[in-house]
């Protein structure tokens, strides 16, 4: 009976340490490829990025699934420790979090129909005067197109998929939204009659968020992603779901 009592004793300990050194990871899984569900699983790049940090930093990693606009007040609140979820690295979102360092850079990128290619050829083609450009609402995409595309016709999609019907229609000339839209169009055969230019229009790095005051935690990820660069892991995962060439800095 006391070696029963020693056992579930020593157990409580070791659970109440697995549970206390676990990480809370925020993540939006509805952003693929980087994350979102597969048959009821967290599953992309994010999702593999947490499990390969867990292993160099000897951590479980919890995923947690959320919206993506309470993923940083969520971190404020101490709901989660850090963001996994594909967010881009901004000076507002700075004012609120300290990132990581950057695991890959994206940018916005042109979506056309593959008939058109021709027309935007070179790289200079997407500012002619004139130009119908097709964005998302309130995204990098619509800033990108109001601040730089200043002689364009902008119209506002409400998703990827009645953009490419706008294309088809003929109401604009291209469509530009974010990286993981290309990467996708590379992967499908429904949309075969559509190009992405897959040229970075911007310059945005992709980083993982912590507290402001958790430089500890910032400091461990920082290494944890040194060493997953050095031992290639962070390049396998990005191959493995990006059927494109990608930047790892």
């Amino acid at each position: 009976m006391l070696h029963k009592i020693l056992v579930f004793i020593l157990a409580s300990v070791v659970t109440g340490v697995s549970v206390a050194d676990a990480l809370k990871v925020g993540v939006s899984a509805d952003y693929p490829p980087l994350v979102y569900k597969q048959e009821g699983r967290i599953v992309g790049i994010e999702a593999d990025n947490a499990t390969a940090v867990g292993g160099i930093l000897g951590r479980e990693m919890t995923l947690i699934d959320m919206p993506f606009e309470r993923l940083i007040p969520a971190l404020q609140a101490g709901e989660v420790d850090i963001v996994m979820s594909g967010m881009s690295v901004t000076a507002a979102r700075g004012e609120k979090i300290m990132f990581t360092d950057a695991y890959m850079q994206v940018g916005q990128m042109a979506i056309m129909l593959m008939a058109n290619a021709p027309k935007f050829s070179h790289s200079w083609s997407i500012y002619r005067k004139g130009i119908r450009v097709g964005v998302k609402p309130d995204t990098t995409g619509a800033e990108f197109a109001r601040g730089e595309l200043k002689e364009a016709q902008i119209s506002y999609f409400s998703d990827p998929s009645a953009a490419f019907e706008g294309l088809r229609n003929n109401e604009i000339d291209l469509y530009v939204d974010d990286a993981p839209t290309s990467w996708l169009l590379a992967r499908s055969d429904d949309n075969e009659d559509l190009l992405s230019l897959y040229a970075p229009l911007t310059d945005e790095s992709l980083a993982w968020a912590v507290r402001k005051d958790d430089e500890p935690l910032a400091e461990s990820l920082n290494a944890a992603l040194l060493e997953m660069k050095r031992n290639g892991s962070l390049r396998y995962i990005l191959n493995r779901w990006i059927p494109v060439t990608v930047e790892v800095r």
